[in-house]
């Protein structure tokens, strides 16, 4: 039988995190942490809400899984993410050695990729996931926000 509980099954939930930020007026998107096929951590971009540059849902997330896991590495986690983290959020999962980073959407100039932001060396990480599903929900976004001005 087939484990139900695979990357895309996780990715739909993240992208229901970035469904709220959108509802909110924030950047859409989401993250979770997952460590033996259970959700410890789900955020969204808090940034406009918080005042916070530093308030991205990889940010968040790494809090909130920390917290449930009462200590500061996400050995054995996976974070799943509807836009490929930046520099600042791709650091912060280097310090947390998370073991795994799924996300959807490319972010061709600020993406820890483009960037060459080194990872922790046992991180392995996959792109693409729902890319097209996270990609047209930063369009639309972005282009009711330019049509709002």
């Amino acid at each position: 039988m087939e484990n139900p509980f695979d990357d895309v099954y996780f990715m739909k939930k993240a992208l229901q995190e970035a469904e709220i930020a959108f509802d909110k007026g924030e950047i859409p998107v989401g993250a979770l942490i997952v460590i033996d096929n259970r959700i410890i951590a789900r955020a969204h971009n808090l940034t406009e809400l918080l005042n916070d540059v530093t308030a991205h849902a990889e940010m968040q997330a790494i809090t909130a899984a920390a917290n449930f896991l009462g200590g500061k590495y996400l050995i054995n986690c996976t974070l799943y993410v509807t836009l490929e983290p930046c520099q600042m959020c791709a650091g912060a999962l280097y310090w947390s050695q998370i073991s795994r980073i799924v996300y959807g959407a490319r972010d061709p100039e600020r993406g820890c990729i483009a960037l060459h932001t080194k990872l922790h060396p046992k991180t392995v990480m996959v792109g693409g996931v729902l890319e097209e599903e996270s990609a047209q929900l930063l369009k639309r976004f972005f282009i009711e926000k330019r049509n709002l001005n």
